[in-house]
């Protein structure tokens, strides 16, 4: 029983056009669903990913109108990291990013891999780090129509970083109970950052974890992070891992049934929130040609479908 490496990873967002137009127009991931946030059906709950947003590819993000910045605290999901190709492709987003006026770091590595540094609209910390010699989890495969070209374009996820207050009880967590390996470690402005890895390991299956006592708690905002997801083989598995949670004596939801995948959500010793979710079904179950332009509504929101779109504001899929 492994976990196979990163299966998505969820973010609050304040508008979600706005949200949409960077990360659809500007990083070219493809807007895979397009639905509403089952606990306030009048605003969306976006998934984008790669052509058919393959487990380790998706990005999903709750629309919470008016919702504050997100202040960087202790005990936060800190910044997300996004897969491209080599380090060429990484010479083409320096420019993309000048085009667009998108202020990013140059020149920056990480546990040896070079990276780009850069922000999103709501001010959420992202990493374009390069697999010019990575090993592990195979990379995505972006849509033949997204804005990047294929030899540049973004490919999965990349490893996340976690800043918490007491280190040793996440790495308890990720060794102990999750059965992640440490890999090594860096140090990144005098601060050292543990890496762990599992199933194949590489930038699709990493947690980077500091320990940051220096900052204070904070309530998540837009552009924090929700919780990071973690990949499970299948059903069968997923019943082991419930049973292997809850014998350790961690609250946890049991399993959910979300359509998309099956889940088990839990909050580690600092209060991160971690997904387990299925591979499977996946999102081409029910996938059409015109890739998130539907809005695609709860069984139990079905009857409600007028009402819900005249709510939400339009966003431009089409361009």
């Amino acid at each position: 029983m492994e976990l196979l490496g990163l299966h998505h990873i969820s973010i609050f967002t304040e508008n979600a056009r706005r949200n949409f137009d960077f990360y659809t127009k500007v990083l070219g991931l493809r807007l895979v669903k397009k639905s509403v946030n089952q606990d306030d059906p009048y605003t969306y709950h976006l998934y984008y990913g790669d052509e058919i947003g393959n487990p380790g590819t998706a990005v999903t993000f709750f629309e919470v109108p008016n919702m504050a910045k997100n202040r960087l605290g202790r005990n936060q999901i800190s910044a997300m990291s996004l897969r491209v190709p080599n380090d060429a492709a990484l010479d083409f987003w320096h420019k993309r990013l000048d085009e667009f006026e998108v202020f990013h770091s140059i020149g920056e590595k990480q546990f040896g891999r070079k990276i780009i540094r850069l922000k999103d609209v709501d001010g959420l910390t992202i990493h374009l780090v390069s697999d010019e010699e990575n090993n592990g989890v195979p990379a995505g495969h972006p849509f033949e129509g997204g804005p990047v070209p294929l030899d540049y374009a973004i490919t999965g996820l990349g490893p996340v970083r976690i800043s918490v207050l007491k280190k040793e009880k996440t790495d308890a967590v990720l060794t102990k109970l999750l059965g992640f390996k440490r890999a090594g470690a860096y140090e990144e402005n005098e601060k050292l950052l543990t890496v762990y890895q599992t199933g194949a390991g590489g930038t699709g299956a990493e947690v980077h974890l500091e320990s940051r006592p220096d900052l204070e708690s904070h309530n998540l905002g837009a552009g924090g992070i929700h919780h990071v997801a973690f990949r499970v083989k299948d059903d069968t598995e997923m019943l082991a891992w419930i049973d292997r949670i809850s014998d350790s004596g961690y609250a946890n939801s049991g399993y959910i049934d979300r359509y998309y995948f099956h889940s088990l959500y839990f909050r580690e010793a600092n209060g991160i929130l971690f997904e387990l979710a299925t591979d499977g079904p996946g999102f081409q179950t029910d996938f059409e040609v015109e890739h998130g332009t539907y809005v695609e509504l709860p069984p139990k929101f079905e009857s409600r479908r007028a009402e819900i779109e005249a709510h939400l504001t339009p966003l431009d899929t089409d361009k």
